[in-house]
């Protein structure tokens, strides 16, 4: 069956590709709704290293999507069920690595085709069905389950004083990282520190927020995140160092294309526990499904998103990407190619 594969040939060009995919054997699932990361737009933008560029494309974008299934020859699901894909194809399985750091794992939109296409073909265990979720939420699952992921591994790995946690940075990452830790650990007094009043002013559901360089005297917390990326990384994980108390746990997960100074000193003065984090799982997947559903937790998410116009043809894919850098949270669309 030929099926329509919408890829980026160099930084903002589209071209159409056909291929011949067979969809007898696994699960066949129809796009319908897509959400735009910062990985997708540096690709777009034609950020990423000139080497790594060439190596990559062309290769359709979007890694986070929902759809319906259309045929499944394996018997899982009913067609018409609405489904999230997952992204992530496991590599080696030893049962001691989490699938999206496994050897030999890949993931789709970098390396390998992403979810604009016409019909997305996967095997069931990639699926994940979910019930009373609206498109446009159930569209950023994969990034609710980055956070669900970051969030479990400090469940698992952080000392059991869990008082108060502090998470370092104001984008899209930070929100719905905040938006996890309030579900997951009730109990925690939860701050988010950064530098965009405007964004900070969103996070309504912690219990504080601060100006980076307008922290109070004695402030201090007993685990982190790091949500800054960028060249904001740097500054929050120096802070982090500051301000987090002896033997804390620091989950990494902001993104950054330079080499990072770490305050090394410090970091064994204190005994504290660098976790790097990224990316998710089957597991954590579920477990954002299962968040998703519950009404609160969708209006908190309703709230970062913004709907752009459908796309329904290739100058749709281009106004999308540029929408999106206007938006200060996440940008969704809906899937009609």
């Amino acid at each position: 069956m030929i099926n329509y594969v919408y890829q980026l040939v160099s930084p903002h060009v589209f071209s159409l590709d056909y291929q011949d995919v067979d969809f007898t054997s696994e699960v066949m699932v129809r796009p319908r709704y897509m959400a735009v990361c910062h990985a997708d737009q540096r690709y777009y933008q034609g950020q990423r290293d000139a080497s790594i560029l060439r190596k990559k494309l062309p290769m359709a974008l979007i890694h986070e999507c929902c759809g319906e299934v259309l045929r499944d020859c394996t018997g899982t699901f009913q067609r018409g069920q609405k489904v999230v894909l997952i992204p992530n194809v496991p590599g080696e399985d030893d049962g001691m690595i989490y699938e999206n750091y496994a050897r030999g794992s890949r993931f789709l939109s970098s390396g390998s085709d992403g979810f604009m296409r016409e019909f997305v073909n996967l095997s069931p265990d990639r699926i994940v069905p979910y019930e009373g979720v609206p498109e446009p939420v159930a569209a950023i699952t994969e990034f609710v389950s980055v956070g669900v992921h970051a969030a479990s591994r400090l469940e698992l790995l952080a000392h059991s004083r869990r008082e108060s946690i502090g998470i370092w940075g104001d984008g899209s990452l930070a929100y719905v990282v905040a938006c996890v830790v309030r579900r997951m650990f009730p109990q925690a007094r939860i701050t988010v520190i950064g530098k965009n009043p405007r964004k900070l002013a969103c996070f309504t559901f912690v219990h504080q927020t601060c100006m980076a360089d307008m922290l109070p005297p004695g402030f201090s917390v007993d685990h982190a995140f790091e949500c800054a990326g960028g060249e904001g990384s740097y500054y929050a994980i120096d802070d982090i160092i500051t301000y987090i108390r002896p033997q804390g746990t620091v989950m990494l997960m902001g993104v950054s294309e330079n080499k990072v100074a770490i305050r090394t000193r410090d970091v064994l003065e204190k005994g504290l526990t660098l976790v790097g984090s990224s990316r998710s799982g089957r597991q954590d997947f579920e477990k954002a499904v299962s968040l998703m559903e519950n009404r609160e937790f969708q209006n908190r998410l309703q709230y970062i998103i913004y709907e752009d116009w459908p796309v329904r043809c290739m100058k749709d894919i281009q106004r999308v990407f540029e929408t999106d850098l206007s938006t200060p949270f996440k940008t969704t669309f809906r899937w009609d190619m």
